[in-house]
């Protein structure tokens, strides 16, 4: 069993999806990441749906269960099974209690919501699963109380009942794990090439994910302005920007004119829209892709001994703003979450020196009425 990558015939579109062991799509999987790819969600997306599906396909497959009959026990049985080492999943070989788990609580929390959102969408055609995996809360003071399971989609009717799944683990709250200003400078000082330093002072100056920046066109850096464009199309290198709205973000004037030099001095005359190109390995003026910039990562890594992602820029960024005083909903917009509560979930948190910071700010160790 595997996951395919998929392109249409028509428009070549991106998508994935799954094959049995006789390298036959798997019907109920394929409908369903179909229907996702319809309504335009990331390939990034039907891709990791693709994969936690390929672990319930695999479960169920071991233990001769079929997909539409399954039982709360299964379920129950299935996170314990992802717990597991994959050499020990086939029950043939013993693990010690010493064994960590394999696979974290969040992981088994995400694979568990990609089985239930599958069978809702099966629920529409009478594939009752979705009874036994949501549950729906009453809205208002008497929450706690569970109705039994309610339609796809019946949480926007008068009233807004929460919808909660039926099994999950308890998972720790990860911190972003944030760059130091010390951090952030020797990366950049380590880039040999302007292109390579422009796009890491664009991820730190404006908080956008790795393939939103590797989509820009030039058109959408203003330099008067001091603005950059986020908008979602696609990119021959299958970088993408998040579904949703396009968004500008204000930048530095610093970027704008190290986005300047490296037209000046690298990019040149070079006929291409995009703003990050190959311009020192074949094929010469193609569109950076994704392989190539976590390739650069690792090079700096090795060069300047700090372990990082792309992604910590984002984090950094957000997390800078905050500690300056920028508001949630100003971080919010910058980052081009869909809701107030993502930006809150993700970066609602204080360390310790935070928490001073802002009591001393406020006076709160310095003007008390009553000496302790």
């Amino acid at each position: 069993m595997r996951v395919q990558r998929v392109l249409a015939p028509d428009s070549m579109a991106e998508s994935w999806t799954l094959l049995g062991d006789d390298l036959r799509t798997v019907a109920p999987v394929e409908s369903f990441l179909s229907y996702l790819s319809a309504i335009e969600r990331s390939p990034n997306t039907v891709k990791a749906y693709a994969h936690d599906l390929k672990d319930w396909w695999s479960y169920l497959d071991g233990r001769g269960l079929g997909w539409k009959a399954v039982d709360l026990e299964a379920v129950a049985g299935f996170v314990a099974w992802l717990r597991l080492p994959p050499l020990a999943r086939s029950g043939k070989v013993a693990v010690l209690p010493t064994v960590a788990h394999h696979c974290t609580a969040s992981s088994v929390n995400r694979k568990l919501a990609a089985v239930t959102t599958f069978y809702e969408f099966h629920a529409r055609s009478g594939v009752e699963v979705a009874e036994l995996l949501v549950t729906m809360r009453p809205a208002g003071p008497n929450r706690a109380a569970a109705t039994s399971y309610k339609p796809f989609l019946q949480h926007i009717a008068s009233g807004k009942p929460g919808r909660t799944r039926t099994i999950s683990l308890k998972a720790d709250r990860k911190r972003p794990r944030v760059l130091t200003a010390s951090q952030a400078q020797t990366i950049l000082d380590g880039c040999e090439h302007l292109r390579d330093r422009l796009l890491f002072a664009l991820l730190l100056d404006t908080g956008v994910r790795i393939g939103e920046a590797l989509g820009l066109r030039h058109d959408d850096i203003a330099i008067a302005e001091r603005q950059v464009a986020v908008v979602p199309r696609h990119n021959d290198n299958r970088a993408r920007a998040k579904a949703g709205r396009s968004r500008t973000i204000p930048a530095s004037a610093e970027l704008m004119r190290l986005y300047s030099d490296y037209l000046h001095r690298e990019f040149g005359a070079l006929d291409s829209d995009y703003v990050f190109v190959n311009l020192f390995a074949e094929p010469h003026g193609r569109p950076w892709g994704y392989p190539a910039v976590y390739d650069l990562v690792k090079r700096l890594r090795k060069s300047t001994g700090i372990t990082f992602e792309p992604h910590q820029y984002r984090h950094t960024y957000a997390t800078w703003l905050l500690r300056r005083g920028a508001g949630m909903e100003t971080v919010k917009e910058c980052l081009g979450h869909a809701s107030i509560s993502t930006t809150i979930d993700t970066y609602g948190h204080l360390t310790v020196e935070d928490a001073r910071r802002t009591l001393e700010a406020a006076g709160w160790f310095t003007g008390r009425e009553v000496q302790l």
